[in-house]
């Protein structure tokens, strides 16, 4: 049993790799990429590590890290050029992300939620609304976040209730909102709202985009959300009570925005798989450091083959989910629809985060449940991604779908 589930096991891995490698030519960073890495390698290393800590102890949110990484041009490198942005690839980012994320999560999740707030305008806006909303986000170190979810519409995109309703030139819009990254630092929202009221509408025509203004009078976040992992990320309910939106913010049309809303994740699932995948490489960088320091039985436990092994598997799930979000980050970046390969990063790297910092905890026994120990953070705060921007479930769904397709056609 145990020789058929080690082939199994192998098995998988090279089928994983051999769907990620698909008519992929593999070449080397070219040197702007490796400056980038390097600098965000170097930031997170000396100004998040020795912090993140105290900032998952306090649940603060990072304001100077930042600040720093603002200044640096770590955060909001998507945002175009011609907008004030450096214009940087999906690819680029995500090899920030990967680096910004080996130090925290949480610091990295904050930052990374300006992304996802900012898609659908770089998608969708127009000119107006993008040099308004995009070229703020240049001039200082604002945040803004992506406002869909509700208490009872996570998954389930299609069952939001937050309704608005056009009363002359503006919408007038009522509703809760739940589990919002971002939601009490934000300087404004992407917002997705019903507009039309029959329930038989179909999704892709029943919800509306906007663009609204934190300062917006009736817009109220809730209290900060006290999390498992990730706690310096600001997580918080919305409430909107007759909340007035004028129509010059309304992404592209009334009727547009689930599917604004659903193509920005093409965009956005990829650096969240690289943001797995740097915390995957830090769980096996402290575990392989632990084991080669830790002795028993008259040697360090690096050299019993469990634990060599043990270790072999993380890096090589490390590896391969790497190799995912670049694949997907590289579609994307070609102008193809990545759906696909997205979320099959999306899934790979979350279920890999949460085993490679499971196996972590393992190969640091006790020590590694005591939270004087870093495994123990990354441990907690690896879950979340097998939950936001789409549950691991959600994943299997699209990617069922999307391979079917493919054979039905």
């Amino acid at each position: 049993l145990a020789i058929i589930f080690t082939f199994s096991c192998q098995l998988l891995f090279f089928l994983a790799l051999s769907v990620i490698l698909q008519n992929v030519v593999i070449s080397e960073l070219t040197d702007q990429q490796k400056e980038f890495q390097q600098l965000a390698r170097r930031f997170a290393r000396e100004e998040i590590v020795p912090v993140a800590a105290a900032y998952d102890k306090s649940g603060e949110y990072p304001v100077p890290l930042i600040k720093k990484a603002w200044e640096l041009g770590l955060v909001n490198g998507h945002i175009p050029q011609e907008y004030g942005g450096m214009g940087l690839s999906i690819f680029d980012s995500c090899l920030i992300t990967e680096e910004l994320a080996y130090g925290c999560t949480g610091v990295q999740t904050a930052m990374e939620a300006n992304s996802l707030g900012q898609m659908p305008v770089i998608l969708a806006g127009n000119d107006a609304q993008k040099r308004k909303y995009l070229g703020r986000m240049t001039e200082e170190p604002l945040m803004c976040a992506y406002c869909v979810t509700e208490p009872g519409a996570g998954s389930d995109v299609a069952n939001i209730k937050t309704r608005a309703v056009k009363v002359g030139d503006e919408y007038v819009v009522n509703g809760q909102k739940m589990w919002i990254t971002n939601g009490g630092k934000a300087n404004w929202y992407f917002l997705l709202a019903r507009t039309n009221p029959d329930p038989k509408c179909p999704a892709s025509k029943a919800f509306t985009g906007f663009i609204v203004e934190a300062d917006t009078p009736g817009l109220t976040p809730g209290r900060k959300e006290m999390n498992m992992g990730q706690r310096c990320s600001d997580t918080r309910g919305i409430t909107f009570e007759d909340v007035r939106i004028p129509k010059e913010n309304v992404l592209i049309g009334e009727g547009a925005g689930f599917k604004i809303a659903m193509g920005a994740f093409d965009n956005t699932r990829p650096p969240v798989a690289a943001g797995a995948t740097g915390l995957a490489q830090r769980a096996l960088d402290e575990a392989t450091n632990y084991a080669l320091e830790r002795k028993t039985f008259g040697k360090a436990i690096a050299d019993h083959q469990a634990v060599s092994f043990l270790l072999a598997e993380m890096a090589m799930k490390v590896e391969l989910a790497r190799m995912a979000y670049q694949r997907s980050a590289w579609e994307v970046d070609q102008g193809r629809r990545n759906t696909y390969y997205a979320s099959i990063a999306k899934a790979f790297a979350g279920d890999i985060a949460n085993q490679v910092a499971t196996d972590a905890v393992q190969v640091f026994g006790g020590n590694g449940f005591n939270s004087e120990y870093p495994v123990e953070k990354l441990m907690r705060d690896a879950k979340i991604y097998q939950i936001y921007e789409g549950t691991a479930q959600i994943q299997r769904i699209i990617i069922a779908r999307e391979h079917l397709g493919r054979f039905k056609k």
